[in-house]
């Protein structure tokens, strides 16, 4: 038994293989404090408070934490949130910020722990669904304090978010309150702090900026012991809201939520497993945890939640979400879970309408409940197509259509609509910027309108949008065949750089962190045979695409221009760029493809702190790997269709609660590339590899790769 029972220990559960550092250092912006999977809360370290290196609080190389705030976003690449930062010390001092101990920092699924040195203390975390646990351990007893700083926020370009107005309430064991904040989005957060010891001293530190919140440094008594917790609930609702979401763990046993965090990471992990060798291991458990830290709930344990338009809503069963990254996750994330957790799909489009509801557009970007408007097209639209192509069945499919006319055909502050069809293209002497990322972005948009409308019977409805869908190619310039801008009149953009990026906030210009070339291939998405056709046919496209991997020369130095991790013109660390390698499907050389994304894996994505090269975007970055490791792509976003490619794994298996097991074989090593015609069969039965179907896959099988 004894042997059996050291056997047992030894055993790799998924979670194991999880490394929440991975990402930390540099532009991958994840961050390794812990959190439940799509959880309302992610306590964890802040480094620092503001700056782009930032985003999610930390960086893996530096040698400060200024505290440990309870909530952020994973891999963004703006700052927001950062909320009620506590920050313990064994004395009080005239900073509480310290540096810390490197080699105590351990993170795994759930749980994050570290050592500060200056401060003379072992900190811990973990959480439930909506609260922060903390758990502090002091080299000796008696008198302790804790910073709690409610004027702390991640921010953009300083240390300060904008306090709209403030309330706080002190009680026994804590403080209580409600802050309305502007930063990246205004934003209501209510917070409530329980500690497992009463406070017996407060002294209120002098406020960093007129009118800004209060930080206030508690005392408590410990005598002879040295351990000292906390319990922090969140809300966007209110203080009732986020004491009730505090009660979500009603005792005070730290490390029975760390065991229930590890074994829902464990359990959720389990969905989806590969045949690896451990490193491979390691990068795919990890870009699964990544995707699902978000998007995050943001209705309160009550159900009730503060939607857009500031008005509290009460969702009866289910969740509502925010952290919505969908210019980023509508290309794969979001595809992602519709594959592997499908119980949260219905919760996720009434999500989206219920915005809709509020604003009378369906979302772009949402944190906290609140719309940044940040990113262009219409990224709501392809996920809202694919959910009802895809089978699911828990929302109105003609309020969701309604929806996506109204956000696709009124002007707004986040769309230009007359203009756009008066011109049939965004001409760059009408509009800010962005002008040619626009008008192909749109065309992902009314594609996805057409594809609904179409499953729906609204056939006048589906050719109206399909017509507009083809407007990219108004902006085609047939000297150079890549998208250009043209103005009001329309002539071409001149002077013209096919390789110049521009963004709005760093290069302005007419395109979204991109170039010409980049932005040229995003038909690929919704139209492949008219891209095929307007860049002159099957050889003319497999020329292009040749040229943009191995014949241009890489951008240096423009990873904020959406330029790194790049193969020639192709830029992963950047969304856009997603699908492309994919496109070798429609050629007769689809190796070629096959190869890129070996290489993408191979050379971007690793099992260190500096593992994702650019912004991992809420899930996106991992997503992408995950689909490539598994052998097929969603480069049809508003379909039900993969396109598949190669395993880079000789077995990998999908077990979803309630579905059959599927079971991906490739008959080589993946190692060994592709050896003349790609087949793939499912059950036996031979499969278009342009055209792998949802439903195939979810009604489970055998499914072989062989080539």
């Amino acid at each position: 038994m004894g042997k059996l029972s050291n056997l047992l220990r030894l055993t790799t559960e998924p979670v194991d293989l999880v490394d929440p550092f991975i990402g930390t250092d540099g532009t991958g912006h994840t961050f390794p404090g812990p959190s439940r999977p799509f959880g309302m809360v992610q306590p964890g370290p802040d480094n620092a408070g503001s700056g782009w290196a930032f985003t999610s609080g930390y960086q893996y190389q530096s040698e400060l934490i200024d505290g440990f705030s309870q909530n952020r976003a994973s891999g963004t690449g703006i700052p927001e949130l950062g909320d009620v930062l506590l920050q313990p010390s064994q004395e009080l001092r005239d900073s509480f910020e310290s540096k810390y101990n490197k080699a105590s920092e351990r993170a795994s699924a759930g749980y994050y722990a570290v050592k500060l040195v200056e401060n003379r203390v072992q900190v811990e975390l973990t959480s439930s669904l909506r609260t922060a646990f903390h758990r502090y351990q002091f080299e000796d007893g008696g008198r302790v304090w804790v910073l709690v700083d409610l004027q702390h926020g991640l921010t953009f370009l300083t240390d300060q978010q904008t306090l709209l107005s403030n309330e706080n309430v002190n009680t026994p064991f804590g403080l209580e309150g409600c802050s309305v904040r502007k930063n990246w989005t205004v934003r209501t957060v209510a917070y409530s702090v329980e500690f497992d010891h009463p406070v017996i001293e407060r002294i209120e530190l002098p406020t960093l900026l007129e009118g800004s919140a209060p930080r206030i440094v508690l005392g408590f008594d410990l005598g002879k012991g040295r351990e000292l917790k906390a319990k922090i609930g969140l809300s966007n609702t209110d203080i009732a809201g986020a004491r009730l979401n505090c009660s979500e763990v009603p005792h005070w046993d730290f490390d029975q939520v760390k065991a229930e965090s590890r074994a829902e990471w464990n359990e959720l992990l389990k969905r989806a497993t590969i045949t690896a060798p451990k490193k491979q291991k390691r990068i795919f458990n990890t870009a699964l945890y990544h995707a699902f830290l978000h998007p995050s709930v943001i209705s309160d344990l009550d159900g009730r939640w503060r939607g857009p338009d500031g008005v509290i809503r009460v969702v009866e069963s289910g969740f509502r979400y925010s952290t919505l990254s969908l210019w980023d996750g509508f290309r794969a994330a979001m595809h992602l879970y519709m594959l592997l957790v499908p119980e949260r799909i219905d919760d996720l489009i009434n999500t989206l309408l219920e915005h809709s509801d509020a604003c009378g557009r369906l979302p772009i970007w949402t944190i906290w409940g609140g719309e940044t408007g940040t990113m262009i097209g219409e990224p709501a639209l392809p996920i809202l197509a694919s959910a009802w192509a895809k089978g699911f069945r828990g929302f109105d499919p003609q309020k969701a259509l309604a929806a996506m006319v109204d956000t696709s055909s009124q002007d707004s502050g986040l769309s230009q609509w007359s203009l756009f069809d008066k011109f049939g293209y965004y001409p760059f002497d009408l509009v800010e910027g962005e002008a040619v990322s626009r008008t192909l972005e749109a065309g992902i948009g009314d594609d996805s309108v057409s594809r609904l409308a179409e499953l729906l019977g609204e056939k006048e409805l589906a050719e109206r949008f399909r017509k507009r869908a083809g407007s990219w190619l108004n902006l085609i310039d047939p000297e150079t065949k890549l998208a250009r801008g043209r103005d009001s009149v329309g002539d071409w953009r001149t002077p013209f750089d096919p390789l110049q990026p521009t963004s709005p906030l760093n290069n302005p210009g007419d395109y979204t962190e991109g170039n010409a070339w980049q932005f040229t291939l995003t038909p690929g998405l919704f139209d492949p045979v008219g891209l095929i056709e307007a860049l002159g046919g099957p050889a003319a496209f497999r020329t292009t695409l040749d040229k943009f991997f191995f014949d241009l020369p890489t951008t240096k130095g423009a990873a904020y221009l959406g330029q790194e991790a790049m193969i020639g013109q192709y830029a992963h660390g950047n969304e856009p760029s997603h699908h492309i390698a994919w496109l070798y499907a429609y050629t007769e050389n689809p190796e070629i493809g096959h190869q890129l994304v070996h290489q993408i894996t191979r050379d971007f994505y690793s099992d260190q702190p500096d593992g994702i090269l650019g912004n991992e975007d809420a899930g996106q970055l991992s997503a992408w790997y995950i689909f490539a490791t598994l052998g097929f792509y969603p480069a049809h976003p508003a379909t039900s269709q993969y396109i598949a490619g190669l395993p880079l794994v000789k077995r990998a298996r999908i077990k979803v609660p309630a579905r059959p097991i599927l079971q991906i074989d490739r008959n080589r090593s993946p190692k060994s590339g592709l050896k003349g015609r790609l087949e793939i069969r499912l059950n036996r039965q031979e499969l278009d590899a342009l055209k792998l179907e949802h439903s195939d896959l979810t009604a489970g099988g055998r499914l072989q790769f062989k080539g």
